[in-house]
């Protein structure tokens, strides 16, 4: 025992580096392979179902927390692993035939428990790997194991094995693919035999996206006309409204573009990994031509480059579209900003107004109010000075009338003032 301390996850990754191993294959063998995407289907569910069919061959199921599973089951071994989207199913049988592609191993596998798999079968191929002790076949009965389709193929494995195919999907909705034993051991035939059909499942989940791209394309195009007649309305445009509602019409074509970019952008991600994952799966088996025969990893560049460079094509495009977007929004958006400026700046200059106006109406109405208050002041001295000469003081109420006009004019602007003053300032706190 150590005294250091591990990393919780040095265990796990340890067991992760050897958890899906190649395995051994001797020839002459037939192998069934599914790979069948699961989406959302949970890993305890295939388990289960495998657990059925280890009932069935009374075998020891899977462990409960296993994302791969091998187990002989008699006449033949079953290799199951469990991927990040789907799961494949190998099923290989070592023993001799006389035609490779009659009694398949999938014939040893009950019908219902195939047709009950979990989740939809992407690809399925049925391989025969012939012995080097076998006899050559000549090209015409080559091409007949085919049902005389075009096949491709060429050495492996730097010369020690021989493949060949047609990428063809067979009545029995199978693909072919025959190996030939020049001078393989076993685990070298186990190794080609998983980069071949990793080959054509990676090809197939890649070419997923080749449908998306399409119709991701044909919205982009609507889209990039939309942006270009709003961006060309711009210059015809007048008032505020006229641009809010081209601003409204922009949000709602970011959102459609978002809503397309969100549905393709992780199925387009994994076109790209899966695309890289072919050509090095390619690199691996080391292909040579055969004079006279497509290789099949020139079938594979011919047909899934172009598909590839269509979903980079509709990926690069969704992006173009969503700066263009935002660079119309923002233009948009501009040209409102500076509409509301000019609207706020007239409307400031229009209230600085009312409130020269209103200043001078209230000045107006401070010295009519002065002059009013002192008119009834003065009225009111003038009927004190009249009533005084009934205690016997004669005033002239005239003479007291100018002499306290001063007086009370003053002192009633003076209170006007204040009060106006002080109504202001109680004003200026609230706000």
């Amino acid at each position: 025992m150590t005294g250091f301390k591990e990393h919780p996850l040095r265990e796990t990754l340890a067991r992760e580096m050897h958890a899906r191993p190649f395995g051994v294959v001797d020839a002459p063998a037939k192998i069934s392979y599914l790979a069948v995407v699961n989406g959302e289907i949970s890993d305890d569910a295939e388990r289960q179902h495998l657990s059925n069919l280890c009932s069935v061959f009374k075998v020891p199921p899977p462990p409960g927390d296993a994302t791969h599973f091998a187990e002989n089951m008699g006449r033949f071994r079953l290799k199951w692993e469990r991927h990040t989207e789907f799961a494949t199913y190998t099923f290989i049988c070592e023993e001799p035939f006389e035609q490779p592609f009659k009694e398949p191993v999938i014939d040893l596998i009950p019908e219902d428990w195939l047709s009950a798999i979990p989740g939809e079968v992407l690809v399925a191929s049925h391989i025969a790997i012939e012995g080097r002790d076998m006899p050559e076949r000549a090209v015409p009965e080559l091409v007949g194991l085919f049902d005389n389709n075009t096949v491709m193929g060429g050495h492996a494995g730097g010369g020690r094995a021989l493949v060949w195919t047609d990428f063809k999907i067979h009545e029995d909705r199978f693909r072919r693919i025959l190996v030939r034993d020049i001078g393989m051991n076993h685990r070298a035939m186990a190794r080609l035999v998983q980069r071949v059909v990793e080959i054509e499942t990676y090809r197939s989940l890649a070419m997923l996206a080749l449908p998306l791209a399409r119709d991701a394309r044909f919205r982009v195009s609507g889209f990039e006309t939309e942006v270009s007649n709003i961006i060309t309305s711009l210059a015809g445009i007048d008032g505020v409204d006229d641009e809010r509602k081209l601003l409204a019409r922009l949000s709602i074509l970011a959102a459609e573009a978002e809503q397309t970019s969100v549905e393709t952008s992780y199925r387009f991600s994994a076109a790209r990994a899966y695309y890289n994952l072919v050509k090095r799966r390619l690199e691996d088996i080391r292909e040579d031509k055969i004079v006279g025969l497509q290789s099949i990893g020139e079938f594979i560049d011919k047909r899934l480059g172009p598909a590839m460079e269509t979903v980079e094509n509709a990926a690069s495009r969704q992006e173009v579209l969503s700066r263009r977007i935002a660079r119309a929004s923002d233009l948009l958006r501009t040209r409102v900003d500076v509409a509301l400026e000019e609207q706020n700046r007239d409307l400031l200059r229009s209230m600085d107004r009312r409130a020269r106006l209103q200043l001078r109406l209230q000045a107006t109405v401070e010295g009519l109010s002065v002059v009013a208050i002192s008119y009834y002041l003065l009225s009111l001295i003038s009927y004190l000075a009249k009533g005084a000469r009934g205690f016997g003081v004669v005033v002239d109420p005239f003479v007291v009338v100018t002499i306290a006009f001063p007086f009370v004019a003053f002192g009633v602007w003076a209170g006007v003032r204040r009060v106006r003053r002080s109504v202001t300032a109680r004003k200026e706190e609230e706000d």
